[in-house]
């Protein structure tokens, strides 16, 4: 048996009534935290590009974006899916080094709208594309991770499980998405190097052609059989080394996406151990920039690769400077949305502290990457003491959780230029989305005089 047939049979097979309630609870969660970083990404000049774009190129009115209009669900997943990556804020999963909710969620909600699912069906089709993509992020990180972004790549894959659940498709054809998603996994880290755009195109084009992939196979339309593990398959292109155990250990005994973690710092992931480090640091002894002589921040390889960048030229790029979110944490004891400015970023305090700030590798911590994210922080004094302090687990991951009203509270803070009413509306929705019998009026305004979904139960 293909790994692709043997992924396609636990999408299958899964369903709603045997997913744990905790899964489903959490779940939930996810969608909300992803539905509050795509609102407050979605008046960004790149997703109003994107936005612009969509309606040049029409489509017709199956599905809603997170700007308000109405397009197809190609098109409606590859705006929210851009959407909701941009604020830096999306969940994240260890293992596979990857952001679900910015892919799997966009093109679960855009064919639940078009084709009247339930509430039930799009929290099992989440649930399945967190699993699938999370499964093939692990086997091939994180070796795959230098040249290729993981949540572009892998993530095309989770898009197409979760489609194909919603599809209602046989195993066949469930095989065939994933083999139609494989071959058009792309998204290169090359953007990073020049703090480009293409970072939300990314997760905009795997939702989308994950979306693709889910259709064609619907009507027939056949892929490579062999696409994770054949000689010119997707582990062999592009990854030094993979492990191709992570695919099936344990598939349908628990579920992955109850692994995933949640960002409190609008910054790269890779900058977060440091930050909550820091910021402990500094409440907990309270000092003066005066008193320090230096900053040692002492971390894995990747996260350098990654956010190694000590002259930052503009704010998304200094949220993959650790130098500049490190230098932020101290000075503002904070790193969020609001934390990420022009002031900020040209802030003389914050500059002449990042001059203060040395990076290096922890062998130690490397070694145990990518299972933990960790970071050793040292500050030392002009009077020659040194304050340390170390994580494996920054704040959000599993190990070190945050809770339902961490999240509530987070979401209510990214829509906090919203009316409150409609802030109240979508935790409602989300919170209790198992009781609605269809989800096609998810961005509406209004909660309306029935029950959500209820008016639309007869055309499901």
């Amino acid at each position: 048996m293909t790994h692709s047939q043997t992924l396609a049979g636990f999408i299958s097979e899964t369903k709603y009534e045997n997913i744990p309630d905790e899964v489903i609870e959490f779940t939930k969660l996810c969608i909300l935290d992803w539905l509050g970083t795509a609102l407050a990404g979605k008046d960004k000049a790149p997703i109003q590009m994107i936005n612009q774009f969509v309606e040049e190129t029409g489509g017709n009115p199956q599905s809603t974006t997170i700007t308000g209009i109405k397009t197809s669900a190609v098109n409606a997943a590859l705006l929210n899916g851009a959407a909701s990556h941009i604020v830096e804020l999306d969940d994240v999963h260890k293992g596979s080094i990857l952001h679900a909710g910015t892919v799997v969620i966009p093109a679960a909600l855009s064919i639940a709208e078009a084709k009247n699912c339930s509430g039930k069906e799009l929290i099992e089709a989440v649930v399945v594309g967190y699993e699938i993509c999370f499964r093939i992020g692990e086997a091939v990180s994180p070796s795959h991770y230098y040249y290729w972004h993981n949540t572009a790549t892998c993530g095309t894959f989770g898009a197409a499980a979760a489609a194909a659940k919603l599809l209602g498709l046989n195993e066949a054809q469930i095989a065939s998405a994933l083999g139609s998603a494989g071959t058009q996994a792309a998204g290169l880290w090359e953007f990073i190097e020049d703090g480009a755009m293409s970072k939300q195109l990314h997760p905009a084009k795997a939702a989308s052609n994950g979306l693709i992939s889910a259709l064609l196979a619907e009507k027939g339309f056949t892929s490579a059989s062999k696409i994770l593990e054949g000689k010119r398959g997707f582990f062999k292109a592009m990854s030094d080394e993979y492990d191709e155990s992570k695919i099936t250990q344990g598939l349908g005994k628990s579920y992955k996406i109850i692994e995933n973690s949640f960002k409190i710092h609008a910054s790269c992931r890779h900058t977060h151990p440091a930050i909550d480090m820091i910021i402990a640091l500094v409440k907990e002894n309270p000092i003066q920039l005066s008193q320090v002589s230096k900053i040692n921040v002492k971390t894995y390889q990747v996260a350098l690769d990654i956010t190694d960048n000590s002259d930052p030229q503009s704010v998304y790029a200094a949220k993959f400077s650790l130098q500049f979110c490190v230098a932020l944490g101290l000075i503002n004891e904070s790193a969020s949305l609001y934390d990420y400015n022009e002031d900020t970023l040209w802030d003389e305090t914050i500059r002449k502290t990042m001059s203060l700030i040395a990076v290096s590798v922890d062998p130690e911590v490397n070694r145990a990457y990518p299972e933990k994210w960790g970071a050793v922080v040292e500050i030392e004094l002009t009077n020659g003491k040194i304050l340390s302090k170390q994580t494996n687990y920054p704040k959000g991951d599993p190990e070190n959780a945050v809770t339902s009203q961490d999240l509530i509270a987070k979401f209510e803070q990214l829509t906090s230029e919203f009316d409150v009413n409609e802030t109240k509306m979508y935790i409602e929705r989300i919170m209790n989305l198992e009781t609605f019998h269809v989800v096609s009026d998810f961005f509406e305004k209004q909660m309306g005089d029935e029950p959500w979904g209820q008016e639309k139960l007869h055309q499901h």
